[in-house]
């Protein structure tokens, strides 16, 4: 039995908008992100800040906790898991924009930060 399943866009549990007509803009800072370095096997962090405008749908804060608390054992690069943090969003939510910033605790002095964003298309 597998302890900790893989991340996928079906775990993001969503909502209706409540005011689908009108564009507003979500602000969600995740600051107990974990992951692991494929290469060295140590653990990663940061914290991911999700900026988003809904379409239909809003993200279910709980499932969005349970979803990124899944890899915390994935063996990931930076740049990947903030591009699949993007496409996953983008497949449960849907959103008209959503811009994903993933920043990294310092190693050997050196911070990242990867940013990744999606404009729905008219």
């Amino acid at each position: 039995m597998e302890l900790t399943p893989t991340p996928s866009a079906d775990q993001l549990d969503t909502f209706p908008n409540p005011s689908p007509a009108r564009d507003y803009t979500i602000e969600i800072v995740c600051p107990e992100f974990t992951s692991v370095c494929p290469l060295t096997g140590q653990p990663d962090f940061g914290t991911i800040t999700y900026v988003y405008t809904p379409h239909d749908t809003n993200v279910e804060l709980k499932s969005l906790k349970l979803y990124l608390q899944r890899f915390r054992n994935q063996g990931i690069y930076y740049e990947q898991v903030t591009n699949r943090l993007l496409d996953d969003f983008i497949a449960a939510i849907q959103p008209r924009r959503v811009t994903i910033v993933s920043s990294w605790t310092p190693r050997g002095g050196i911070t990242t930060n990867v940013t990744v964003r999606y404009e729905r298309p008219a």
